[in-house]
């Protein structure tokens, strides 16, 4: 567990609440989603749908985490279903997987339109799109600006739980469709996510129409 970047991460949000910015934070399953459904593909052969409910459940853990260091600020009720009513007296909205079918990238995208923002921002473990899969091929390089057309293109049409994409390609359609833009940074670089807040240039990608 990475303390040092939770507080740095907690800090980063308050400073931005101070100065009035409303934030809706979607956790994803990351190495506890990875854990559990490697460890389980071991002793039995697993459908997609129980590997993405394995991965569903990590991201609720994740979220009541980060539920508890926003504790003073976050709404109390983690949205494990992006249509959930909810007051509309909150700071910070935090969010987890809902159903077996995508990953919580979808789930952005849904409260995107929900909550009609134009833009998301996906902190995962890369700082940006590449034209290949990174982990498989070391010649693949960085692309700074791309469309969804193209995106769509790179990774697919087809989800399948575990997928190595920056946004799934059932969230990445969708997110077409609604003409969002969406920037993909490395999440623990949180130096860079204060240069997206702040409106200045930032190392990532953007997808856009």
């Amino acid at each position: 567990m990475n303390v040092s970047f939770l507080k740095r991460f907690k800090g980063l949000i308050l400073k931005y609440l101070g100065k009035g910015f409303r934030f809706i934070i979607i956790a994803g399953g990351g190495k506890v989603c990875r854990v559990y459904q490697r460890a389980a593909a071991k002793v039995v052969e697993l459908p997609d749908e129980d590997m993405d409910w394995l991965g569903i459940h990590a991201t609720r853990l994740n979220a009541h985490l980060l539920r508890t260091i926003f504790r003073k600020e976050a709404y109390p009720v983690i949205l494990d279903d992006p249509h959930k009513p909810i007051k509309n007296n909150w700071k910070v909205l935090i969010a987890a997987g809902w159903r077996p079918g995508w990953s919580t990238d979808y789930i952005s995208v849904l409260l995107a339109k929900r909550f009609k923002t134009s833009e998301i921002i996906d902190a995962g473990n890369i700082p940006f799109v590449y034209n290949k899969d990174l982990q498989k091929y070391k010649n693949a390089y960085p692309i700074k600006k791309i469309s969804w057309k193209n995106y769509r293109k790179l990774i697919g049409s087809r989800w399948i739980p575990g997928l190595a994409a920056p946004i799934d390609p059932i969230a990445a359609k969708l997110a077409q469709k609604l003409n969002l833009r969406a920037l993909i940074v490395k999440g623990t670089e949180i130096n860079n996510f204060d240069k997206i807040l702040a409106g200045k240039k930032f190392k990532g990608t953007i997808i856009e129409p």
